[in-house]
């Protein structure tokens, strides 16, 4: 089993910065991807990054590419997602997400275990 843990989330003003971590614990060398989603009042989860967690490469949902960059600390099994240049449309609940898939994307039912969220607030 793994545990995940969201930190770092507050309220910005538009064109703003944050920076999420998010901390694994338990089995952890068994995932192959990790994730951070997106969702907001009223809207449906949304993937916003993925990274493989072996390869290091990446891959980020057109909305935020070129503003949100994930990396990862695998001595720490830590993932985190630096957010530049907020919108106010990034305004979120934001989870870190595991997958144990060989091969896995921005698709939620891809992922095995969440955090519970961390909250971004972007005003204009």
């Amino acid at each position: 089993q793994v545990q995940l843990a969201e930190s770092g989330g507050g309220s910005v003003q538009a064109g703003g910065s944050l920076r999420l971590s998010c901390v694994a614990s338990g089995y952890t060398y068994k995932t192959n991807y990790m994730a951070w989603f997106r969702q907001a009042p009223g809207k449906e989860r949304e993937g916003v990054a993925v990274i493989h967690t072996g390869r290091g490469s990446t891959y980020y949902d057109a909305s935020v590419k070129g503003r949100f960059t994930i990396s990862q600390d695998n001595a720490k099994n830590t993932v985190s997602l630096q957010m530049n240049s907020l919108k106010p449309e990034d305004t979120a609940m934001y989870y870190c997400a595991a997958a144990l898939r060989a091969s896995a994307s921005l698709v939620g039912s891809h992922y095995n275990y969440w955090g519970q969220g961390t909250q971004v607030n972007v005003s204009s």
